[in-house]
């Protein structure tokens, strides 16, 4: 038997790198107009900056990780050298930077400065990726990495409602209830959930609009360019939470009516579930092949490590928003996870998920106890 040495990602499917990342860029046409039409000039030239940054980034260090052996700078301006270098370079090598490009322009908010989406994109494109050899090499998400330093960095820099006119009297939907889950009848009141489906609303350019992520989603899907248990796994383990969440802080509130006016389990369920960066992270983040594991329960557990990350960040930590830093937490189990699973069936144990499902019990004790606490109910 002869092995191959041979980088990220793999694929058990008939469909090549090529079609799945021209497939990406297809589901993601929708929202970056959507986005672009919204916002209008503060929301393209994030976009464009974004693009550029990561192309010519990628371009240079490409250049130089795949320096052709024996060739000197200078023959790079002849004929001969510029071609020798361009059969180094494919049409992955831009198609995949510019998938990176537009996932981070769409994580930041529109009008932002032009200077901190241009550092973002270096960081992200360089750190995130880069650094590690480059296309299949990479551990983490390039656009996750940008867009948490810069909001770590910048944080201040990084104000959102300055694109749509309408939209941009109030705070983002997740931080109107960050405070006290009890306010979401005024929360609703500011934004009903058919705005927080259309993306009326302010926030993150690309993560606004639930519908057009969904109709991404379902291409993708269908075209099966994208691995679905990720995406639900990381849906479903974000939703367990947040129901018993809003279980537990409607019978709070039941308790104690001047936490807010009248609202019921469900509004706030959908609240959560269609706010922040959820459904852009679970469709077109957490399904990325080179970041993910290569096993089938792997990407089940990635994804829902994700959901699981993403609602203590919002439940219980300080920033109303973790899809960003969940990703990135759980792309540096990712390696470990297929570790763990070498030499086994590539299938489900009942043990695997009675793990899996302890632990959401563990999680959701944890949680639910932590907001009764927040909320004075205990």
């Amino acid at each position: 038997m002869k092995l191959v040495a041979q980088s990220a990602p793999y694929i058990r499917k008939p469909v090549s790198v090529r079609r799945m990342m021209l497939d990406v860029l297809i589901a993601l046409l929708p929202v970056v107009l959507f986005a672009c039409i919204q916002n209008g000039w503060n929301g393209v030239y994030v976009v464009l900056i974004s693009i550029a940054t990561m192309l010519v980034t990628e371009l240079i260090c490409h250049m130089f990780i795949k320096w052709p052996s024996g060739m000197k700078i200078k023959e790079l301006f002849s004929k001969e050298g510029f071609l020798k270098v361009k059969r180094q370079y494919t049409i992955n090598n831009i198609i995949a930077p510019l998938i990176s490009a537009l996932i981070y322009a769409l994580i930041m908010p529109a009008g932002c400065s032009g200077y901190v989406v241009f550092i973002g994109a270096l960081f992200g494109i360089l750190i995130g990726k880069m650094i590690f050899g480059g296309l299949g090499s990479n551990i983490f998400n390039p656009a996750a990495t940008g867009r948490v330093f810069v909001g770590v960095c910048f944080g201040s820099k990084l104000v959102y409602g300055q694109g749509g006119v309408d939209v941009s009297a109030s705070g983002t939907p997740l931080a109107i209830v960050k405070e006290n889950l009890g306010m979401i009848g005024e929360a609703l009141n500011e934004y009903s959930l058919l705005d927080l489906f259309l993306g009326q609303i302010p926030g993150s350019m690309g993560e606004v609009c639930s519908l057009l992520i969904l109709v991404g989603g379902i291409y993708l899907f269908v075209r099966r360019s994208a691995d679905l248990r990720a995406c639900l796994s990381m849906i479903g383990s974000f939703a367990i939470i947040t129901l018993v969440v809003s279980i537990t802080a409607y019978c709070v509130w039941s308790n104690q009516p001047h936490l807010g006016s009248e609202w019921n389990i469900f509004e706030l369920f959908m609240y959560e579930m269609l706010s922040g960066g959820l459904l852009f992270g679970a469709v077109f983040m957490i399904t990325d092949p080179v970041t993910s594991p290569t096993t089938k329960f792997g990407r089940i557990a990635f994804g829902a490590m994700a959901g699981i990350i993403t609602a203590l960040v919002r439940y219980c930590g300080a920033y109303p928003e973790g899809v960003a830093f969940s990703i990135l937490i759980v792309n540096m189990f990712a390696p470990t996870m297929d570790y763990l699973m070498r030499g086994k069936k590539n299938t489900y144990t009942w043990k695997q998920l009675l793990g899996l499902s302890l632990t959401m019990i563990v999680i959701c004790l944890i949680v639910g106890f932590s907001v009764a606490s927040q909320l004075g109910g205990l």
